[in-house]
């Protein structure tokens, strides 16, 4: 099943704790001298999907790009899941979300988007989703998903209370960070897998862009 005409893809910040005390710093900061109260969300645009198994152009000025593995929940309808989808955000490293990031993560192709849906149900606890990313078959990350700041539930509860998301939209549940605070880095030629039981798998390989950079 394919993805990539799906609505509006929202990914979210700071959702798991050691995200958030990456950034503790900036957050005193003006201009807002404070910690978020709300989700804090980003759009990645629709020239951004990549199917699984496609090749992900990189431009010539991006030397490497950071693996933001997630998890997304596709919706129904308005408050009603369809269930959960593998996503690889792909992103330009910067160190500031202080502006919308569109420079850095809506290039195009830089979301994978996984092919298996996992059905919601009273068995599916997304609190016991556990993800793995691997570059070229080595184990880079694995993401715990009962470390969220926000759960499934209550981030989607909390999300509906400012904008409506409407059938085939996606709300990521976040990604985590490496110790460092850090993720994981790939270059062109990397191939990057992401896996997560009853979600499947879901793998790119990057490739440098030809002619001119973008």
């Amino acid at each position: 099943m394919s993805f990539l005409s799906m609505g509006t893809v929202y990914g979210t910040l700071m959702n798991f704790p050691a995200e958030h005390a990456a950034l503790a710093a900036q957050m005193t900061e003006p201009p807002y001298k404070a910690s978020p109260k709300a989700p804090i969300l980003y759009i990645k645009t629709a020239n951004t999907r990549s199917a699984a198994g496609a090749a992900i152009s990189v431009p010539a000025h991006v030397p490497q790009v950071e693996v933001w593995a997630s998890i997304a929940m596709v919706m129904q309808a308005p408050g009603e899941l369809a269930g959960y989808l593998l996503v690889n955000d792909l992103t330009v490293p910067h160190t500031s979300f202080y502006r919308p990031p569109v420079k850095s993560k809506c290039l195009d192709g830089f979301l994978g988007v996984g092919s298996q849906l996992l059905a919601p149900g009273p068995q599916v606890d997304p609190a016991q989703f556990k993800l793995e990313v691997r570059i070229n078959g080595e184990l880079r990350q694995t993401v715990d998903f009962s470390q969220l700041l926000r759960s499934a539930p209550q981030l989607l509860a909390e999300v509906g209370e400012f904008t409506s998301l409407g059938a085939g939209d996606l709300l990521m549940l976040g990604s985590d960070v490496l110790a460092g605070g850090g993720r994981p880095l790939a270059r062109p030629g990397d191939n990057i897998e992401i896996s997560a039981p009853g979600l499947g798998s879901l793998a790119n390989t990057l490739v440098a862009a030809t002619g001119a950079s973008t």
